[in-house]
Parts: C-alpha cells; sequence; structure tokens
C-alpha cells in the first residue's frame, strides 16, 4: 500500500476533522490535503520523480505540508535541523546531491547554491490545486535521515516507502490508534520517532498536536501543556521523561486523558520509569527499541508488576513482522525486518549497508531471559546515545583533530542524568596550544547535542598494553574530572 494511501481516505472520509494544531492554527484534513496538493504540483514542475528534496523548515505544520507534498510527487524528503551549524547543513546538502530546498524566506547564507530555494511562502498564484499522488514504487526511497558517522561526518540512513509504511501501519495496529487520539509531536523531523508522529497519526485520522518550542525546558509547562490540550499518546526519549518524573508536578496536575505513552532512544533508568507509572496509573507503557537503520524491532509493553529498580527493563519481542537472530560470538542483534533501511546514502549514491540475507547488524549486545524477551547489555563499539540521539565519537574526533593546536584526542561518553550520556573530549595539545580555538571550532561546526560537555587537556591518553587507547581508563578518568 503506497505510504499516503491511508491518510487520503481519512481525507475523503472525515475532511473536516482536525488534522495538524501548531498553538493557534489548526488545519484540518481537507486543507491538509489541499495545501500539499498545491505544493506538489509546484515540485513536479521543477524536479523528475525520484528527486532528494531537502526542508529547512522548523517543526510544524509547514513543514508536515511539505512533506507530504513531496512525497505526493514521488520526490524523498530529507529533512534539515537548521539550528546546525552551517558547516555541517552544506556538508548534507552536498552529500545529498539535493535537487530543491523548501524553506522560508530568502537563501541562507550557508548555501552555495540559492538556485535550489523554494520559499513556501511564495508559490506562484498559478499553481494548480489538485495532484493525485505519483505511482511510486514501493521499493523507492522516501526519506533520507542523516545521523552521527563513525567515519567523521554525518551518514544518511535511506529509508523506503515500503519501509516507513511497514512501521507506521504496525504502530497504528498495535496502540489502537483512532481519529479521537490527539498526539504530542515533539521529535524533529530528522528524527525517526517523527516517522509514528507523521504517517501512524494521520493514517488513523488522528490530529498531531505539535509541542510548542521550550517547553522541553521547563517539566512543568510541560504537563500543563499535554494536560490542557487532552493529549492522548506521547512518543519520546526517556531523558525527557525522566526530567518530568522530577519536575513535572504530576502530583498537582495528573494527565487523566494520556491513555499510551511510548519511549525509545535510550535506556530509561527502571527507577524512574517505576516512579512514573505510579503517577500515571491509568497510561499504558511501551519501551520501544531499533535503530535509525530498523526504526522499532523490538517493543515490550511494561508490565507493572515486574519493575525491579535493581534490574534493567527487556526491550521485549520482535516488533513490525521483524526477525531477530542473536550472533553466537558476540551477542549481537542482528534484524531483518521490511523496515530496514535500503542502504546508506553516501555523495549521491545508494551504497550497502545490509548482510547477506537482508539482516542489518545493530552493533548491539543483546541476550534473552527465561521468558523469551529480549534484553539490551549496552554497545559492541563506541557509539553514544545523548537525548536519543546518535552520537559517534569518532565523528567528534576527526574534528578536533583538524585543529592545529591538537596532538591527540579521544572522545567518551559520561553519565548524565538529564541526557543519558553526554560526549567528553580528552585532548594532548602541541607546545603552546589553546583550548578556546578548539572549543569554538566544534561550536561552529556540530549540532548542541554533539558538543562535548567537557574538554580535558592531559599528558598524555591512557594506553592498552597493545598501544591502543584504554576508553575504559579514560572513561573513568573524565568522570571523576
Amino acid at each position: 500500500m503506497p505510504l499516503l494511501t491511508s491518510f487520503d481516505l481519512q481525507c475523503r472520509n472525515a475532511p473536516d476533522r482536525p488534522a495538524l494544531i501548531e498553538g493557534e492554527r489548526r488545519l484540518s484534513y481537507r486543507e491538509v490535503m489541499l495545501n500539499s496538493e498545491r505544493l506538489a504540483a509546484h515540485l513536479a514542475s521543477r524536479i523528475e520523480p525520484g528527486a532528494r528534496i531537502a526542508l529547512a523548515l522548523d517543526r510544524g505544520i509547514d513543514a508536515v505540508i511539505a512533506i507530504l507534498s513531496v512525497l505526493r510527487c514521488g520526490a524523498c524528503y530529507i529533512p534539515l535541523d537548521i539550528k546546525n551549524p552551517a558547516r555541517r547543513l552544506r556538508f548534507i546538502v552536498d552529500d545529498a546531491v539535493v535537487h530543491c530546498i523548501i524553506g522560508r524566506g530568502n537563501p541562507p547564507e550557508w548555501l552555495d547554491t540559492p538556485a535550489l530555494w523554494l520559499d513556501i511562502d511564495r508559490l506562484p498564484e498559478s499553481a494548480q490545486s489538485y495532484y493525485p499522488p505519483a505511482a511510486t514504487d514501493p521499493e523507492a526511497l522516501a526519506a533520507i535521515l542523516y545521523t552521527s558517522g563513525s567515519t567523521g561526518t554525518p551518514k544518511g540512513v535511506a529509508l523506503s516507502h515500503r519501509a516507513l509504511h511497514n512501521f507506521a501501519d504496525w504502530a497504528a495496529r498495535t496502540f489502537k490508534l483512532n481519529a479521537d487520539d490527539r498526539i504530542a509531536s515533539l521529535a524533529p523531523f530528522h528524527f525517526d520517532l517523527s516517522v509514528f508522529d507523521l504517517f501512524s497519526s494521520l493514517s488513523a485520522g488522528a490530529s498531531i498536536n505539535f509541542v510548542p518550542a521550550g517547553l522541553t525546558l521547563s517539566p512543568s509547562r510541560l504537563t500543563a501543556w499535554l494536560r490542557e490540550q487532552r493529549i492522548t499518546v506521547f512518543y519520546t526519549v526517556p531523558s525527557l521523561l525522566g526530567f518530568i518524573v522530577l519536575k513535572g508536578g504530576l502530583t498537582e496536575q495528573p494527565l487523566p486523558d494520556l491513555t499510551t505513552l511510548l519511549f525509545a532512544g535510550e535506556v530509561f533508568p527502571t527507577p524512574q520509569l517505576k516512579k512514573l507509572c505510579e503517577l500515571l496509573p491509568d497510561t499504558d507503557f511501551y519501551n520501544l527499541y531499533g535503530p535509525t537503520e530498523t526504526n522499532v524491532c523490538c517493543y515490550w509493553p511494561v508490565d507493572r508488576a515486574r519493575l525491579d529498580v535493581d534490574q534493567a527493563i527487556p526491550i521485549g519481542h520482535p516488533a513490525c513482522a521483524s526477525e531477530l537472530k542473536i550472533d553466537a560470538e558476540t551477542s549481537e542483534l542482528w534484524v531483518k525486518s521490511v523496515n530496514n533501511l535500503s542502504g546508506y546514502w553516501r555523495q549521491g549514491r545508494l551504497t550497502e549497508a545490509l548482510e547477506d540475507g537482508g539482516y542489518y547488524r545493530t552493533g548491539d549486545k543483546v541476550s534473552l531471559n527465561e521468558r523469551g524477551e529480549y534484553c539490551y547489555h549496552g554497545r559492541l563499539d563506541r557509539m553514544l546515545k545523548c537525548s536519543g540521539y546518535r552520537v559517534e565519537p569518532a565523528e567528534i574526533e576527526a574534528l578536533i583533530l583538524q585543529c592545529p593546536e591538537v596532538a591527540n584526542c579521544a572522545v567518551v561518553g559520561i553519565d548524565d542524568s538529564a541526557s543519558g550520556q553526554r560526549p567528553a573530549a580528552a585532548l594532548v595539545l602541541h607546545p603552546g596550544g589553546q583550548l578556546n580555538g578548539i572549543v569554538k571550532t566544534v561550536k561552529q561546526a556540530l549540532p548542541a547535542y554533539m558538543q562535548p560537555c567537557r574538554f580535558s587537556v592531559m599528558d598524555a591518553l591512557p594506553l592498552l598494553d597493545n598501544g591502543k587507547t584504554d576508553y575504559q581508563t579514560l572513561q573513568r578518568q573524565l568522570e571523576r574530572h
């Protein structure tokens, strides 16, 4: 089934039902359809099916209309985090070899080819108002989501129409979404949690309510907003939910309408989850697991009776009809799923990412418990998770090592109560080298969640007997710093 089929069906069957809500602005399913068709018609006049279109828009109604329009004309959307440094945005646009960038206002200074820019507010008046969805191969690319890369640069996870539809349909059925649901949308569109917010919600006829920017910094205001909007379903990261447990004021302002709470992206400490379950006794909780490359491949309906503050919760059972297996030697989880990525997008082309047989190697160590549930035991490589975002230390190291003052560098993750993990950098400087310029370079090149929370200058990095960096010792040293 094409990705937009269920959405189009909702538009025909209940056109006046609210679809998108952002502050005081509300659009019905009919209005979303009309707006997206108009933009799709204009896009189709300047690009070919299969083109890659970047989105330089804030999370919200206009970005959703742009995404639907891109898919409707048979193109592939690439969401940009417009808060990212110019260097990173320029890299993604160049690496993806985009054919168009949808934004607002004049082309930004970081864009080397202004002709690519399309101001969403300045579409020609003559643009037609009807544009049926293009006939699209289910294996055609629908989205490319750029994540932190172990090679020192961001890498694009290329996802097909079939992959996005498979997850969106599974989630809508599993969590019983319906037209009365009000979904809180907080995940940025370059983050894979947004696939649920967008496509599961619209396929079920639910309304998407955009969480106002800034509320994540004030958990009590976020709780009040969830209550005022009568939100029924919320999908977010454990670090934010842990913040709500501590300072959300749920005792004074409970959330009686919240029926379903989904979380993913990082480990949820059991003591915090247990407390949140106590504060929200009538809410169903689900732990969802999976890297961007597989979306959700495992899930666990939280069993409150089994929550033990001394034990981590399981990631549960296969999701989305995934086939899972554990490597006998390394205990690494391998995933075969319709959700799986088509490949990595690098320098304008698709590169292989799957093993023979269609399995994706997650890099995560897992086991099976006595109930046959999968349990997560951390990474086999150095990748970190910060507020649900994937952070590759190698990408940060590659940037820092470009600084002429730096003789050596290593980045590790240290525990952080607010975000799960934060990168921290240890540096060996050449004689006379100063830290200020290095910190400035990092801030100009990396998004905030990738910037080290700590820079420690050392005479030498700790080494193993084989001469390689001793990351475990370094982590202990930085945590004590």
